[in-house]
């Protein structure tokens, strides 16, 4: 109790998909003072205080985000045991070829050891990848590094559309995948987190 007025907990949890934008640091706070991810969730964290999201996205990196106020279900989405599967549309340059694509799905050696296969494709028909990519996808570095839309627009006639779907999540594990096989991300968008996908959410 506070105050002699008894204290409950709420009866249910609570979980929010969210389309991230670039731009935002996945943090519920930043010492730096960037844009959090919080500030995107500023009415359901007043409603829902114990909201923290579920992983993480890159500042540049685009699209889906779960928050919860449910520890055991976003410790299950992430531990590495249970293996729950993200796909990623990346653009990136050039256009992998059989080999490349062969390493991605046997798993490629970074860093901090060989990754697990993943399932990997180049699309071939990319318009509906470039709508969900669109003008948000990595823009607040890309633009900046390359002269905005345009010069986005010119890379990315040069380059491909691949789709990637992991079951682990090491730090930046997408793009140094695809930098490993000569193939570096020029924009990066998650479609799906599991058997969620974020289809048409604005």
């Amino acid at each position: 109790a506070v105050d002699g007025a008894p204290v409950a907990l709420p009866e249910e949890n609570a979980t929010f998909l969210l389309h991230k934008p670039a731009g935002y640091v996945t943090t519920m706070s930043d010492p730096q003072g960037r844009p959090t991810v919080a500030a995107l969730m500023a009415d359901e964290l007043l409603a829902h205080p114990g909201l923290f999201p579920v992983g993480r996205l890159d500042t540049d990196t685009t699209g889906l985000l779960l928050f919860t106020d449910d520890g055991q279900l976003g410790h299950g989405l992430l531990h590495p045991r249970r293996h729950v599967e993200k796909t990623y549309l990346a653009l990136v340059e050039g256009v992998p070829d059989a080999g490349d694509v062969r390493r991605l799905r046997e798993g490629v050696l970074l860093d901090d050891g060989p990754t697990l296969p993943a399932g990997v494709r180049v699309l071939a028909d990319a318009c509906w990848a470039a709508q969900l990519i669109g003008e948000g996808a990595g823009a607040s570095g890309y633009r900046q590094r390359h002269g905005g839309k345009r010069g986005r627009d010119a890379l990315a006639a040069r380059g491909s559309y691949v789709e990637v779907r992991l079951r682990e999540g090491r730090n930046r594990q997408v793009r140094r995948m695809l930098e490993a096989v000569g193939h570096p991300v020029i924009a990066l968008h998650r479609e799906a987190f599991g058997p969620l996908v974020l289809g048409d959410l604005p």
